[in-house]
């Protein structure tokens, strides 16, 4: 059996012998692996995109109760009340929802004015674009979405701290009587939240109880002791007829959607992948006949067939391991010039910075040791035929 060293020094021979060819072999290998890299950090990159925008923390343990929109039943005191009482419930917060009037200055238009509690920011995953939240016994600011802002022409820098009123327009669970309540206070602007399709603000939930009987609320988040009570919890407010959604929910489909998109990414990547496989076994092929009377000298002194075979591995091994460090460096530093090329450009053009490659680097590792893996696999043909040559054929081969 032949010493490592000595195995590793015929396996790198081709370097010195052949070495326009195996460097355009191994480029071959690196081009198939950064087409792998470079689709599945898009890939990873677009599913960052849209996770980012997604707040986790309290909000992934908190379900999302809706009023029907029949109003058969509402979210009133009393259905509060039962789902505090539940088992493995926390805390639940209320949102109540109306139709508003909303003035600026001279400016005035509809929007829909909520009233929350601190408390439901952090269960909803409410965070804001500019500015603050209002916290715990703030009673005289606002929050409002960047879509209100249009209506003044203002940009979130400049809305922060200026005065807002509202008028509000109650209707009756009774009948079609709709109440119209001025709230005889001016808000400041508190925080801009990002949201350019809305019309809508918050202020805090006492500013309406303390001036009319909320009717019903049109939202509350129930926050669970654990993400394993999500489910049961669930059940149990559906029971009731309410619609209920999760976040966890959304951020699981999300995840399954996207690794069937990398899925889909990498098979494109793997027919570049593929070709140069093919590549790599004609180059192990050739070179086994190059060698043959070499192989053949070999045994005649003693070489065994298994030393003959670990050679030709060790050599498309490395082969392919280089390859795969190659195609990393190609496909990393491409979806990084990308990345670097388009935040420029949305910098020039008033935009903000993102990613579209994202590169983890568990993802990393695996193509560094699936390349060294295809390499052994490409190399393993080749391997046997080289250990299983007649020592005396091989010599007369020429």
């Amino acid at each position: 059996m032949m010493r490592i060293q000595d195995t590793l020094k015929l396996a790198t021979r081709m370097f010195r012998t052949r070495p326009a060819r195996t460097w355009l072999t191994i480029a071959g290998i690196g081009v198939g692996i950064a087409a792998v890299v470079i689709l599945v950090g898009l890939g990873y990159g677009l599913q960052g995109l849209l996770l980012e925008k997604i707040v986790f923390g309290e909000a992934m343990l908190s379900l999302n109760v809706i009023t029907p929109p029949s109003r058969i039943i509402v979210i009133n005191k009393d259905e509060l009340d039962k789902f505090q009482q539940l088992e493995n419930v926390e805390d639940v917060s209320a949102l109540a929802s109306f139709t508003s009037l909303i003035t600026q200055g001279n400016l005035t238009s509809s929007i829909i004015l909520n009233g929350v509690e601190t408390d439901y920011f952090r269960y909803a995953g409410v965070i804001t674009q500019e500015g603050e939240l209002f916290d715990e016994g703030e009673k005289d600011y606002a929050v409002l979405s960047s879509a209100v802002l249009k209506l003044f022409e203002m940009e979130a820098a400049d809305v922060i701290g200026k005065t807002i009123s509202f008028k509000v327009f109650v209707p009756s669970l009774e009948n079609s009587d709709i109440q119209e309540i001025p709230i005889n206070k001016e808000f400041k602007v508190k925080g801009v939240i990002e949201d350019e399709a809305s019309l809508f603000a918050y202020i805090p939930l006492s500013e309406f109880s303390s001036r009319f009987a909320i009717p019903y609320y049109e939202k509350a988040r129930v926050k669970v002791t654990g993400r394993e009570f999500l489910d049961s919890v669930e059940a149990k407010i559906l029971e009731s007829g309410f619609v209920v959604t999760a976040l966890s929910k959304t951020v699981d489909q999300a995840n399954k959607i996207f690794r069937g998109v990398q899925v889909t990414l990498a098979l494109f990547g793997g027919i570049a992948l593929i070709v140069s496989a093919i590549g790599m076994f004609n180059t192990m092929t050739v070179t086994l006949l190059e060698r043959t009377k070499e192989i053949g000298i070999m045994r005649t002194i003693g070489g065994s067939p298994l030393s003959i075979k670990v050679m030709f591995l060790t050599e498309s091994v490395l082969m392919g391991f280089l390859g795969g460090m190659v195609g990393i460096g190609i496909g990393v530093g491409g979806g990084l010039s990308i990345n670097f090329l388009l935040n420029s450009i949305a910098t020039r053009l008033g935009g903000t910075s993102m990613s579209l490659f994202r590169f983890p680097m568990g993802f990393l590792l695996f193509i560094a040791v699936f390349s060294a893996i295809m390499g052994y696999i490409t190399g393993l043909f080749p391997s046997k035929r080289a250990g299983s040559l007649n020592p005396l054929d091989a010599i007369r081969y020429s």
